[in-house]
């Protein structure tokens, strides 16, 4: 199944088709993205997956994601993209934010929305708890990965790698729900 997502990385492309069984995904490339601005991580997904929809038409697929944080009110949450930039900068502030703090509770939030040739719109949310580690430990991963302890384990994600986030992380379970769904509506081969 030929499918467009509604991003320009590839590399989410890459890991959203590993997830995704029988997918070939390619990103749209378009410069005029509109801005993620709703208040759920499921709104921002629908208007990314609108958006491609309109543009390319077929299959499309959007899909938000972020991490909340227990002592921090859930935050960043839905702003998670736009709490620092990427990588180094945002771990530093969320560890910055957490200096002191017990309560290092998290989970990741990921909603992915395909939107079918005829309009029809599909769901899958997954969700990853853990904490936030003191200190950023492992070279995996991108994002908040490096701080990340995944409920069950003592390493985070950055350490963890790959073949742990294919089977574990919220992406993965997002895309597994996704996937469920749209075979109940047998949208989708079994």
């Amino acid at each position: 199944m030929s499918v467009v997502l509604c991003s320009r990385n590839a590399h989410k492309a890459r890991e959203l088709e590993g997830l995704l069984p029988g997918w070939s995904i390619a990103t749209l490339d378009a410069d005029d993205y509109p801005p993620e601005d709703g208040d759920t991580y499921y709104e921002n997904a629908l208007l990314k997956a609108r958006f491609g929809h309109e543009r390319a038409g077929g299959w499309t697929l959007g899909d938000d994601s972020g991490i909340e944080v227990a002592a921090l009110g859930g935050r960043p949450g839905v702003h998670s993209a736009r709490y620092a930039p990427e990588g180094p900068p945002a771990v530093a502030k969320l560890l910055r934010e957490l200096e002191g703090v017990d309560d290092r509770r998290a989970r990741y939030v990921c909603e992915l929305v395909a939107i079918s040739p005829d309009g029809e719109e599909i769901r899958g949310t997954g969700i990853a708890a853990g904490t936030i580690s003191d200190a950023p430990r492992g070279e995996g991963g991108f994002g908040y990965d490096p701080v990340f302890v995944p409920d069950g384990e003592n390493s985070t994600v950055g350490e963890l790698g790959d073949g742990w986030k294919n089977e574990h992380s919220h992406r993965a379970r997002a895309a597994r729900a996704l996937r469920e769904a749209l075979e109940r509506r047998r949208l989708l081969g079994a």
